[in-house]
């Protein structure tokens, strides 16, 4: 199971969508961010399809869904990346299949 959770920065107002737990093949979705973009992206890590895809068991060599770079980081669930400002869960969680 996992939660669609939202964040959104206290200075500039981005949003950026995270999810918690596991999905229903055992993927776990990391929140990635891009300082070349400036957007925080959501990558498929681990499950099933790491069995068949080596690549994608980890966040390492991976790159950026939005624009390609290959400079990403795991988000640290705070930071925002166009201002720097602080980011704060807004309470706003769904139920995620």
């Amino acid at each position: 199971m996992a939660w669609r959770c939202r964040y959104r920065c206290k200075r500039c107002g981005y949003e950026a969508e995270v999810f918690e737990g596991r999905g229903l093949f055992r993927q776990q979705i990391s929140a990635v961010w891009c300082p070349d973009c400036q957007t925080v992206q959501n990558i498929v890590v681990g499950g099933i399809i790491a069995d068949v895809a080596p690549s994608y068991r980890s966040e390492v060599g991976r790159l950026c869904p939005q624009c390609g770079s290959g400079d990403i980081s795991l988000w640290d669930l705070q930071t925002c990346p166009k201002c720097q400002g602080t980011m704060a869960e807004t309470g706003e969680k769904e139920f995620w299949t």
